[in-house]
């Protein structure tokens, strides 16, 4: 019987040992590209909000990387704010990340919850944050059946008109349950209803023709000045 002889295969140690090199340099190569921090942010439409709070919000204020930091992770972390309402992430070249910011609106401070009113009817406590809104403060309760409509009617003022009111009170009467008087900073005072809320927008109009007297302007049936004395 013949015998078998098996060829014993050369170990190519130069070989395995050139391959593993390259491996290696390619995963410490690809390592190194993933840990290049992100070189500029750009945050746009803030208006209320602060960088440092939107750094913070994001996990991005000690520059991470730029691959790591995903587009999704940015935007879930940022929305769970209730002052933003939605982001946009944007990259440009050279590891720039831009954030445009759609921020909620503040529209009134309730002072029967001590807590503000955004425009998506959402509420958040008196915080520094806060601080930092220019809007007015409702004095009193109003029903739950007109208060949706009222923050619907509020989200609907200008944001120049919307600074200028310091505090509104809710006084309905016998003729109207919808009523509502709303102190100006410049000492007038304006009625108004529910259905003629967007009337204070044309308020500095109107100014314009009251020859810098002061006084209280009816706008919740006719249009007609009351001179104070």
């Amino acid at each position: 019987m013949a015998k078998k002889i098996v060829k014993r295969k050369k170990l190519r140690v130069f070989r395995l040992l050139l391959v593993l090199l390259v491996l290696t340099g390619l995963f410490f190569g690809i390592y190194l590209f993933l840990q290049i921090p992100i070189k500029n942010i750009i945050i746009k439409n803030t208006t209320y909000l602060n960088d440092d709070y939107i750094l913070d919000l994001a996990k991005i204020k000690n520059y991470p990387s730029y691959w790591l930091t995903t587009n999704r992770s940015l935007k879930s972390s940022l929305e769970k704010s209730p002052y933003i309402k939605s982001v946009k992430v944007h990259r440009k070249f050279f590891n720039v990340l831009v954030l445009d910011i759609t921020e909620n609106k503040g529209l009134f401070i309730d002072n029967t919850t001590n807590q503000m009113i955004l425009n998506n009817k959402e509420s958040v406590p008196i915080d520094s944050l806060v601080s930092t809104f220019r809007v007015p403060r409702l004095l009193n309760y109003v029903p739950d059946n007109k208060y949706s409509k009222f923050i619907k009617k509020m989200n609907n003022i200008k944001q120049d008109i919307l600074g200028k009111i310091s505090d509104i009170e809710y006084t309905p009467n016998d003729l109207d349950k919808d009523r509502f008087l709303l102190y100006m900073d410049d000492g007038n005072a304006v009625y108004l209803t529910l259905t003629k809320f967007n009337m204070i927008n044309y308020y500095n109009e109107v100014l314009g023709q009251l020859e810098n007297r002061k006084g209280i302007l009816y706008l919740d049936s006719g249009n007609h000045f009351q001179i104070k004395e």
